[in-house]
């Protein structure tokens, strides 16, 4: 992998995008690469929760590699959209296992779109957040204009989007667009620490909350009834038998994922 590095602790998988004199931009090559290690970890029992960060302390993404795609055409622009969607933001998004982002720095463009896409976020205090497509003539491609409406409410995307200003960490935070604003040598730990909590409940469950939650966010999905459904599937798993008896039992359940 060129782009990336990967560190494990315990059930914790650390994914960096290594791009440093890009300030970690996402281009083609990264995007694949992302996708690739997720699409491995997805089958790999060993991992449950994953870190996505950037490295370095400037930067988490600032954004998509605009050198690569300056002089697309209408279709070739409409084709990246289409492909980044499929190999990462819509991927990541509905992706079995948690997926935190850790905002260390600027995460703009592609770079929030990325954040975004995560399952929940924690960011380092000097982290500047923002979707400036539009000053380059262009609007936000991998997600951006759905999902910070979805997580700030209307009103603040527009003003984001239109503005093409940043903000910071602690806006994210009042707004709703981040969890959590730590210092920024506290980013990991935070992280992790957040990560230790899920790695010991069911990885069943986990799965199906997260698909119950991104169903209110689909259209022509109804929500409840993948609720309902997926609360029915629950019953069917090792998971449940081990949850419940460990509880009646009063003992720590040790959950078999399957």
């Amino acid at each position: 992998m060129q782009n990336l590095q990967l560190s494990s602790n315990g059930s914790i998988l650390t994914i960096t995008i290594n791009r440093p004199d890009k300030l970690n931009a996402l281009n083609k090559s990264t995007i694949q690469e992302i996708h690739d290690i997720l699409q491995l970890e997805s089958v790999n029992s060993e991992t449950k929760v994953i870190i996505i960060t950037g490295s370095g302390n400037k930067a988490f993404v600032a954004g998509a590699d605009i050198a690569e795609f300056a002089h697309f055409s209408i279709d070739q622009g409409t084709q990246l959209s289409a492909d980044g969607h499929k190999l990462l933001f819509d991927y990541v998004q509905n992706y079995p296992k948690p997926i935190i982002a850790a905002v260390n720095g600027f995460a703009l463009g592609g770079g929030l779109e990325l954040a975004m896409s995560c399952h929940f976020r924690v960011a380092s205090s000097n982290a500047k957040m923002g979707l400036p497509e539009v000053s380059l003539g262009v609007i936000p491609g991998y997600g951006g204009t759905q999902r910070l409406a979805q997580l700030v409410g209307k009103g603040k995307a527009m003003e984001m989007i239109l503005t093409a200003e940043m903000i910071t960490a602690e806006d994210a935070l009042k707004w709703g667009l981040i969890n959590y604003v730590v210092a920024q040598e506290e980013l990991i730990n935070k992280c992790t620490e957040l990560a230790s909590k899920i790695i010991t409940r069911s990885p069943v469950a986990l799965a199906s909350a997260i698909k119950a939650v991104n169903a209110n966010y689909q259209s022509n999905v109804n929500g409840f009834e993948i609720e309902i459904e997926e609360f029915g599937n629950c019953f069917g798993s090792e998971d449940f038998k081990e949850g419940t008896s460990a509880f009646m039992e009063k003992r720590k359940a040790n959950f078999p994922g399957k």
